[in-house]
């Protein structure tokens, strides 16, 4: 519980505050140029901008996606794509010391405000300068929405509960002292190990976000060719060989993979594959026609798929082929075949 982190019981929320801290030097330089009014009206600013600017329903759940998500001492928190940090409801409710109904109940009456803990969180948000449309962050995933709280409306939360409250919860109280201002947020920054000055390099975005619209995607129990083969992509992008909207391996895996299935007849062996909802970043040009149902497999086939992928596309050409097909048609650069040779060392002898 977080609450234990003032009896040192070796919990993570108790290491927090060294990391915290530990950030805080290595930014010192650009800190100690900003007085902390400066720091607190850059903030306010960020979150009403971020807050206040017209989104859609729709926009809500397509735009953003869970950058990166932990669960710690039973509260789950993470990062969106916009460097968003929030808690998820449960995580907040056990924050907090309620049940996690009291937070259902908030955004089931966010719009009527009749309820004390929406009328209250709501002002102490407006004294802050921001205004909610939602008290979460609605995100679509394979399992269905997942709804993210985001940091500042967490406090408000954790400050009705401290203070405020009919009934003062004193875990709310201790964890408010440990958490209020911006403290929450770089926890939630720090346990995840989500960096907003460590930019993904150009070259690496367009696998860094597809690799991101996987997350959480996949039916539980089956695998995905395009995660399967991410370590085939770094190894090219090693070699300076990137993944763009023009070289997508995913798909010629896929198509060989899906043939060498029913040859071998594997449904017999390990069942069933199924389809599932993939979409590309939406800067591609295959993005027109998201959300793409493409086959995901049995995890019990994962064996036989990593000896097909070295021994048979690899090693037994296929790779090469589809390399030198895109050469011809003049999408890839005709150097890209021997880099490709050169980081798979295929002209050595076995």
């Amino acid at each position: 519980m977080i609450a234990s982190i003032e009896n040192g019981g070796g919990s993570a929320m108790a290491d927090s505050e060294d990391k915290v801290k530990g950030r805080a030097r290595g930014g010192k330089a650009r800190s100690d140029k900003l007085s902390p009014e400066r720091k607190s009206e850059i903030a306010r600013k960020a979150a009403k901008v971020r807050w206040q600017n017209p989104r859609t329903s729709e926009q809500g759940v397509l735009n953003l996606q869970i950058e990166k998500q932990i669960e710690i001492d039973g509260i789950g928190m993470g990062v969106l794509s916009d460097g968003t940090a929030f808690l998820n409801g449960r995580g907040l409710a056990r924050l907090c010391g309620i049940d996690s109904s009291r937070i259902s109940e908030m955004g089931t009456d966010w719009d009527k405000a009749m309820l004390p803990l929406t009328i209250k969180v709501q002002e102490l948000l407006r004294a802050r300068g921001v205004s909610l449309d939602h008290p979460y962050i609605e995100i679509k995933q394979r399992s269905g929405f997942f709804h993210a709280f985001p940091d500042i409306l967490c406090l408000a939360v954790l400050e009705y509960y401290a203070f405020d409250a009919p009934t003062i919860r004193e875990e709310a109280k201790r964890n408010y002292r440990l958490l209020a201002g911006k403290a929450l947020h770089d926890f939630i920054y720090t346990q995840v190990g989500y960096d907003p000055n460590n930019l993904v390099p150009l070259v690496w975005r367009q696998f860094h976000d597809r690799v991101s619209l996987t997350y959480n995607s996949i039916p539980q129990g089956y695998f995905s060719v395009f995660k399967e083969i991410a370590d085939m992509i770094v190894t090219l992008g090693q070699a300076g060989l990137h993944i763009d909207s023009s070289f997508v391996p995913d798909i010629s895996v896929g198509l060989a993979w899906a043939k060498y299935w029913t040859e071998r007849n594997f449904v017999e062996r390990y069942g069933e594959r199924i389809k599932w909802d993939h979409s590309y970043p939406d800067y591609f040009p295959q993005a027109a026609s998201n959300p793409q149902l493409v086959w995901c497999y049995p995890e019990m086939a994962l064996g036989d798929f990593r000896q097909w992928m070295r021994e048979n596309y690899i090693k037994g050409g296929k790779f090469a082929a589809h390399i030198n097909t895109k050469i011809k048609q003049k999408e890839l650069p005709a150097s890209f075949a021997q880099l490709m040779i050169a980081a798979y060392k295929l002209n050595e002898a076995e």
